[in-house]
């Protein structure tokens, strides 16, 4: 075998692997593969802002893009809580107790954001919350513990989460890949919330996140 050969023959072998190597990612199911989209319409965002406010200083909604901030020392979003902090969207029309439900949007953290929920299930049988997902410092944790991703600061990612009520469990992937599964917090009236919510302590004084394709699905 002469060295052209050999050299066109170890070409030939490194396109057959790429092919191979592209072939296999485009076969990597989609989170969403197997749910049906639900109807959104702007009547479905219901948003929550500290009460004494008007929502423009805290919110836009721009060329589909929805921009969320608060800041450490807002009021909260009505008069008779004591809760922390929030300018968020509850999804409305959608509240569920069983089946599996999907949640996909894509988000934007500004650097220095931090101690702050981006994306929760609201409502549990003990608690107030089923998941909460938190930025601190750039990672993503659940809640304040489970590292779920890194290095998120100033750029779009995808976040899908899938809640599997009846078997009780909650998948997380970022960009496409699976990154957390966790138990829930058991049945309630669920649905599901993003922007930015103040953690019990730690956040930063200025907080914010962009949305934009934020979508539902049901299997």
């Amino acid at each position: 075998m002469t060295m052209k050969t050999s050299y066109c023959c170890s070409v030939f072998v490194l396109l057959l692997f790429l092919c191979s190597l592209k072939e296999l990612q485009l076969c990597v199911a989609d989170p969403t593969d197997g749910f049906t989209q639900l109807p959104l319409s702007d009547d479905n965002f219901v948003l929550q802002k500290p009460y004494n406010v008007p929502l423009s200083a805290r919110y836009n909604d721009r060329d589909g893009v929805r921009s969320f901030w608060v800041y450490n020392h807002d009021k909260p979003f009505k008069h008779d809580t004591d809760t922390r902090p929030r300018t968020e969207v509850r999804i409305q029309g959608y509240d569920y107790s069983s089946g599996v439900w999907q949640f996909e949007g894509y988000a934007y953290v500004p650097k220095g954001t931090s101690g702050v929920t981006i994306v929760q299930i609201h409502g549990a049988s003990e608690g107030a919350t089923t998941l909460q997902l938190r930025i601190y410092d750039g990672n993503m944790k659940y809640y304040k513990y489970n590292v779920v991703a890194t290095d998120l600061y100033d750029k779009w990612f995808r976040v899908n989460i899938i809640h599997n009520v009846d078997e009780g469990k909650i998948t997380v992937f970022i960009d496409g890949e699976q990154k957390f599964v966790v138990s829930d917090q058991g049945p309630g009236d669920l649905y599901f919330k993003c922007g930015v919510y103040a953690a019990p302590a730690g956040s930063s004084n200025y907080m914010g996140s962009k949305w934009k394709n934020i979508k539902l699905f049901k299997k």
